[in-house]
């Protein structure tokens, strides 16, 4: 695939990033979903656990660490140095570690629809949840290991972009899709419309 403007793109990854690497935010809210404060640091038995995205990228996964000596001000869209360092960037994106001790574990995560496939009576069968507002449509995909590809047991009602509560057994299991590549996994027990708080 060709970039118009790789330049651009090379500056949404390394935002992408930092966000997936750094901390997270102080609370959650619709506009971002991240969690922080929110999160559960134990569940009740048989419960699912609420997680921020954070829990999902290994604690010593620094994927700005290859790029620290690049200077993007000495490039343009036309140098063919900027293509190369976007498709660099990409490998690296769509190959980001997953964390193992996530595998197996019941979570509740929030974020935003991604979707793949829909039912021929309405709901999607097959999406990416994402942590931010346009990933995948709008801007590049995030890190594989802060893509889950979710397929709820019943077909959600949601459209591209709904915010949204995903309930289920996490697996660390690649997916590569049209939208993005993905680190993690779910047959979502539940979807269910975003609340602040996972009320």
């Amino acid at each position: 695939m060709k970039y118009r403007h790789p330049l651009a793109l090379l500056a949404a990854f390394v935002t992408t990033a930092a966000l997936a690497a750094g901390p997270a935010p102080e609370a959650t809210t619709a506009a971002n979903p991240l969690g922080g404060k929110g999160a559960q640091a134990k569940a009740a038995s048989g419960q699912a656990r609420q997680i921020t995205w954070e829990e999902l990228v290994p604690k010593d996964w620094d994927p700005s660490q290859a790029f620290k000596d690049i200077d993007l001000s000495k490039l343009d869209d036309a140098d063919p140095r900027a293509s190369e360092l976007l498709m660099k960037m990409q490998e690296v994106s769509n190959n980001a570690p997953v964390n193992p001790e996530m595998n197996g574990q019941l979570v509740k995560l929030p974020g935003f629809i991604v979707p793949l496939e829909e039912a021929k009576g309405g709901g999607v069968t097959e999406f990416l949840l994402v942590p931010y507002f346009g990933a995948c449509i709008h801007t590049p995909p995030p890190p594989a290991n802060q893509i889950l590809h979710v397929r709820p047991r019943t077909p959600a009602k949601f459209r591209a972009m709904d915010t949204v509560w995903v309930t289920g057994r996490l697996a660390t299991q690649r997916n590569d899709s049209m939208m993005g590549t993905s680190g993690y996994s779910m047959a979502a027990d539940s979807v269910t419309r975003y609340t602040d708080g996972g009320k």
